[in-house]
């Protein structure tokens, strides 16, 4: 049985304008409500994958490994590893990870990998026997970063990762790794950062794609909308296309910044005119082998 479940991970508060690019402030306040200071709610939610007795966790959020004043600077909400306790509310402690898939490693998306933040303590990896798998090309990038982009990684990961020896690099192109298993593969994205990797989950009744920060929450799906974080807002919008053909219409989006949607199915209104239907706010173990849509 193929079973994915939503894990809530630390909470940002993040610029509206900024999450919505070119859309114009008053279309997307109705979307999401901004506060005084303009910023929108936003949550860092991973998938737990279990594949047998394989447990594969997508992505780990922002985590807690900022000292109080850049977490304050960034937004973070909660001060405590908001991840790790909601694996413990299922059951499970880190060690119980046996891989960690990182679709890229801007620090809202990896920054979970690390032990929350104590003084006069260094940077540390929260999940003792998991392997780290990446992509080549996104990891490269985290390592020696675009000036554009530097603050979007956190200084030593890449290290910690390397030293751990239990860090695995897919090439460009490669679809599936031993350790994701055969039921797991990958869909490229350069759009929003170089060699952004999507899983596509692959059940009997239905395919689950993990959107990153491709189509980061419901009210991204439609085609135009995109980020002003994006590299390349017009390369975005053809990769989401292409992803929405590569799951089909009976396909299920999993939403990482979504506060309200954790996932949803996709719906197709009219040639090229996406939106989403049966939104659901969490996943508990839903079998991908045994439900058609949800």
């Amino acid at each position: 049985m193929l079973t994915v479940s939503s894990i809530l991970g630390n909470r940002q508060a993040l610029d509206g304008g900024a999450m919505f690019g070119h859309v114009p402030r008053q279309l997307w306040a109705k979307w999401a409500e901004p506060d005084a200071q303009n910023r929108i709610e936003l949550v860092c939610r991973a998938f737990l994958v279990e594949d047998g007795e394989r447990r594969i966790l997508i992505e780990a959020g922002v985590g807690a490994f900022f000292e109080p004043k850049l977490r304050e600077r960034y937004g973070v909400v909660e001060s405590h590893h908001v991840l790790l306790d909601s694996l413990a509310a299922r059951g499970l402690t880190p060690a119980d990870i046996d891989v960690v898939l990182l679709s890229h490693l801007h620090f809202d998306h990896a920054g979970g990998v690390l032990q929350s933040w104590e003084a006069g303590q260094p940077l540390r990896l929260a999940f003792p026997r998991a392997v780290f798998v990446t992509g080549r090309v996104a990891f490269e990038r985290a390592h020696t970063p675009h000036t554009r982009d530097r603050a979007s990684f956190v200084p030593g990961l890449t290290t910690l990762l390397h030293e751990s020896g239990r860090l695995r690099l897919l090439e460009p192109g490669q679809e599936q790794s031993p350790e994701l298993g055969p039921r797991l593969s990958l869909f490229e994205s350069s759009g929003h950062t170089p060699g952004m990797l999507l899983p596509l989950v692959r059940g009997t009744k239905v395919t689950a794609a993990f959107c990153a920060d491709l189509v980061p929450g419901a009210a991204w799906v439609h085609l135009p909308i995109t980020m002003g974080y994006d590299r390349f807002p017009e390369q975005l919008v053809d990769e989401k296309a292409a992803l929405y053909r590569a799951i089909g219409p009976s396909g299920m989006l999993l939403f990482t910044h979504d506060p309200l949607v954790a996932a949803a199915s996709l719906r197709e209104d009219a040639p090229g005119r996406f939106g989403t239907s049966a939104e659901h706010a969490e996943l508990d173990r839903l079998d991908l082998d045994g439900r058609v849509g949800i």
